[in-house]
């Protein structure tokens, strides 16, 4: 019986070009404007939810409205580049994480289908070389060490060896 395929795409190699191409361009564009901080930095700096966004866009408001109670120790100027440049970056974020996030999800599915079709190769190798097949014991005595697992046996484990 054939086992059910979730997902079936290939890419052509000009494809696969011109993506590497934009995804070249999107780090030339970005260069020397990103940072990366450590995990102890993110800790420390946190990120700012949702609620804190709207008093963000409240205080720039008002500061608009009323630029002589902005106080003279706050840049103005650099205020805005910076919320100018967060609200720039938060809408190709959005993007950019839509499109990893069905990257990773069409990867899982293509995972899943390979590894469905690996179990049952590796079954029939098994039995191939219960039956003597030349050659099949070879792979399988290969193989065999990377389904070898410490604990409960699975439904694999079970048919194997004894």
């Amino acid at each position: 019986m054939a086992l059910e395929n979730l997902i079936s795409i290939e890419f052509t190699t000009e494809e696969l070009t011109a993506l590497d191409t934009h995804l070249d361009g999107i780090q030339q564009v970005l260069a020397g404007k990103m940072v990366n901080i450590t995990p102890e930095q993110r800790q420390q700096y946190g990120s700012i939810g949702n609620q804190n966004k709207l008093i963000v866009d409240k205080a720039k408001n008002y500061m608009e409205q009323h630029p002589n109670w902005v106080p003279n120790f706050i840049d103005k100027t650099e205020f805005d580049k910076d919320y100018n440049a967060r609200q720039q970056m938060e809408e190709r974020t959005q993007r950019l994480q839509n499109l990893t996030q069905q990257l990773l999800d069409t990867k899982t599915l293509l995972d899943h289908d390979n590894y469905t079709n690996t179990l049952s190769f590796y079954r029939m190798i098994r039995y191939l070389a219960g039956e003597n097949e030349p050659g099949s014991k070879t792979v399988y005595e290969d193989m065999k060490v990377l389904f070898a697992r410490s604990g409960r046996p699975t439904s694999t484990d079970q048919q194997t060896d004894a």
